[in-house]
């Protein structure tokens, strides 16, 4: 039998990364969902698929093959076979992952299903909006990872900064904001904490709190 760790959370919480740190002290396989949203919308953004078509948004979704493989401890995510890692984490992508794929019921279902699939088969630590309440409903230790939107836009902007990308803060704040709006009232697995979910506010945490906390939860 699996052992599962659901972490949710709105963007910009720092899910994944506090996931990828609790899945190697505990030696579990680490799943991005969101990753595997962000590959699908990927695609349908070089298709030039019309995010306002859920029929043609639908008919994409099932042409497209998303896995996950490790490769050296790190996840890899392929889309039909080529690892799209480099552009998952653009604005663009993030954007048509929340607003288009998350609200589609076909590409919601083929991708929970591979989710569960995975989880089923090993010991997991799995980040997202819906895993708590849909994808793991039984997992183990549930966590709804936050913080503040300011400080969630801070930590996207020294992210980009870091990497040489000229942003505005303010404009990442206010994407923050529309996406959670979008994430918490979509009428498709919306994001909320699960009622057996902790509630864990990283506002003014250290990622290695964050971590210590979701580890002392699996005691």
């Amino acid at each position: 039998m699996s052992y599962q760790i659901a972490i949710d959370g709105p963007a910009g919480a720092g899910k994944s990364t506090i996931a990828k740190k609790v899945a190697k002290e505990k030696a579990f396989i680490y799943v991005d969902t969101g990753a595997m949203y962000r590959a699908m919308a990927y695609y349908l953004l070089c298709r030039g698929v019309d995010p306002l078509d859920d029929a043609a948004v639908a008919a994409a979704c099932m042409e497209a093959d998303v896995t996950i493989t490790h490769e050296e401890g790190e996840q890899v995510v392929l889309l039909n076979g080529e690892n799209v890692n480099s552009v998952l984490r653009t604005e663009e992508v993030g954007n048509m992952a929340s607003a288009c794929v998350s609200k589609n019921p076909k590409a919601r279902e083929r991708l929970t299903t591979l989710q569960k699939a995975i989880a089923a088969k090993n010991n997991v630590v799995m980040d997202g909006r819906d895993i708590g309440t849909c994808v793991l409903p039984d997992a183990d230790v549930k966590v709804y990872l936050t913080a503040s939107t300011g400080v969630r836009a801070k930590r996207r902007y020294d992210e980009l900064a870091a990497k040489g990308e000229e942003t505005d803060l303010a404009q990442i704040e206010e994407d923050i904001r529309k996406r959670d709006e979008q994430d918490m009232n979509r009428k498709i697995a919306p994001l909320k904490q699960a009622e057996d979910a902790v509630l864990i506010d990283s506002s003014h945490m250290t990622i290695d709190e964050v971590v210590q906390a979701i580890l002392d939860l699996c005691k």
